[in-house]
């Protein structure tokens, strides 16, 4: 199984989410998972790796080559893929995994999760989206994605593109339990 994972670059943020990230990095080893990340080596991106790679996981980083230019990446993963640019990168993190996790972020993290999000909504991408709202770090988005069905921006049928859970052990169940999605999802896209 691979599980891409979107997370901070941020290490200036509440211990908390270190702890979670740290849970997460867990589970996905236990359940044998190969993780593709952003690749960097701090924050809670430093701390999924590290941890999943002190459990002898496999860890692979998709990162631009301009910020392997100014040392942001991790120098101890599994494998590191250079690629040219955030564009290619997002190709190469949601390409072939088994499903996706987003954990708190900041922009880029929210911009990631969108994107797949949307190509989710048109039958682009079709494995599980899976958001761990830690502290209720995500509900203010979970709100406004509610309100866009409510004012019918999106369908009803569109909350089931990801699942939101409040504890990293409730991930691994999150996705093999989720509602099946396929590329049909276009007929349905528009509202």
């Amino acid at each position: 199984m691979k599980i891409c994972v979107f997370c901070a670059s941020s290490a200036k943020i509440d211990e908390k989410y270190f702890e979670a990230t740290k849970t997460v990095a867990h589970e996905l080893v236990k359940a044998n998972a190969t993780i593709l990340y952003g690749g960097g080596s701090v924050g809670l991106m430093g701390c999924l790796a590290d941890t999943a790679l002190s459990l002898q996981g496999r860890v692979v980083g998709i990162l631009p080559q301009f910020m392997d230019k100014v040392e942001w990446g991790h120098k101890g993963l599994t494998q590191m893929v250079l690629v040219k640019d955030m564009r290619e990168r997002k190709k190469q993190l949601t390409e072939n995994v088994d499903a996706v996790v987003a954990l708190p972020g900041g922009c880029g993290t929210l911009e990631e999760l969108m994107e797949v999000f949307t190509l989710k909504r048109l039958g682009k991408f079709t494995k599980p989206i899976i958001v761990l709202n830690t502290d209720g770090f995500y509900s203010h988005l979970e709100l406004l994605i509610e309100k866009m069905i409510e004012e019918r921006f999106m369908r009803p049928e569109h909350r089931q593109i990801w699942q939101m859970v409040s504890t990293p052990e409730e991930i691994i169940p999150a996705i093999k339990s989720a509602p099946h999605w396929d590329e049909s999802a276009i007929e349905f896209a528009a509202v």
